[in-house]
């Protein structure tokens, strides 16, 4: 499903919570032997959207009319509240054993164990 939200996001607030680089992510793995790569695709079709702003988002095709119950790509704050969210909830783990960027999340250890570890920490969280 393809929306044009030009107009939303025209008149929408923006909200200026920062992106991390990558190249800043990046240099905290440098001393790290290593590495898991996860990719929360699927999560960030989670978020769910106020029922108060849903009508915001309506969208009408010759089937009838619609709205989103759960944050559609193309709305202008999307990635940044995703990034925030997953900022909260790896909040204790982010810089110490985890790098965030938007979906993509990447653990690191000094060894395969606590690779594995950290990894089993991330996947129960």
């Amino acid at each position: 499903m393809c929306v044009d939200y030009i107009k939303l996001n025209l008149s929408t607030r923006k909200d200026p919570f920062s992106l991390s680089f990558m190249d800043q992510m990046h240099e905290c793995l440098t001393c790290k032997s290593f590495y898991c790569f996860l990719d929360g695709y699927s999560e960030y079709n989670q978020i769910v959207i106020n029922p108060k702003d849903q009508e915001k988002i309506t969208f009408t095709c010759p089937f009838g009319t619609y709205a989103y119950r759960r944050m559609p790509f193309g709305i202008c704050n999307v990635i940044t509240t995703f990034q925030r969210c997953m900022m909260s909830i790896f909040s204790n783990y982010v810089e110490r054993i985890i790098e965030v960027f938007i979906d993509d999340f990447t653990l690191y250890g000094d060894s395969f164990d606590k690779c594995l570890e950290y990894l089993s920490l991330v996947l129960n969280k």
